[in-house]
């Protein structure tokens, strides 16, 4: 499982739009995101740098 600390997530909006950016690329993704902590965990076959930067791309900096 991939932890990632992702910044700029603020309601449900934000969890769908990470999700959605995950499972374009990995249709099987868990996706469980904590929004007062900004962790996302992901059940993924995409290694930490592919989803760090779906997730980037969809507009949520990931922090290293």
């Amino acid at each position: 499982m991939l932890s990632l600390k992702v910044s700029g997530m603020t309601c449900g909006g934000c969890i769908n739009a990470v999700t959605k950016a995950i499972q374009a690329q990995d249709p099987g993704v868990i996706v469980q995101v904590d929004l007062g902590t900004q962790i996302v965990s992901l059940e993924t076959t995409l290694s930490q740098a592919q989803a760090s930067q779906l997730i980037t791309d969809a507009g949520f900096p990931v922090a290293n």
